[in-house]
């Protein structure tokens, strides 16, 4: 398994979360928003200039900033 953060996971790609590094309300959030150890998350796009970033988690499509998606780490397979 590679582990990356979910910031340089390329669109159309899956991978699973591994640590959500907590920093403050901002951790909090991610992880009230259901990205906790274990779920699967895709990468739909990014904006054309890189920010935000578009996510699938458990059906729903979420955005976030390159900063928020720094605090995720994930595992790829393959």
């Amino acid at each position: 398994m590679r582990r990356m953060t979910l910031k340089d996971l390329a669109p159309g790609k899956e991978a699973r979360v591994a640590k959500v590094n907590r920093k403050g309300a901002v951790g909090r959030r991610l992880v009230e928003m259901g990205l906790g150890p274990g779920c699967m998350v895709k990468v739909e796009r990014y904006a054309p200039l890189g920010d935000p970033i578009e996510i699938k988690l458990q059906g729903t499509h979420i955005s976030l900033r390159k900063i928020e998606a720094e605090m995720v780490e994930v595992e790829q397979e393959g």
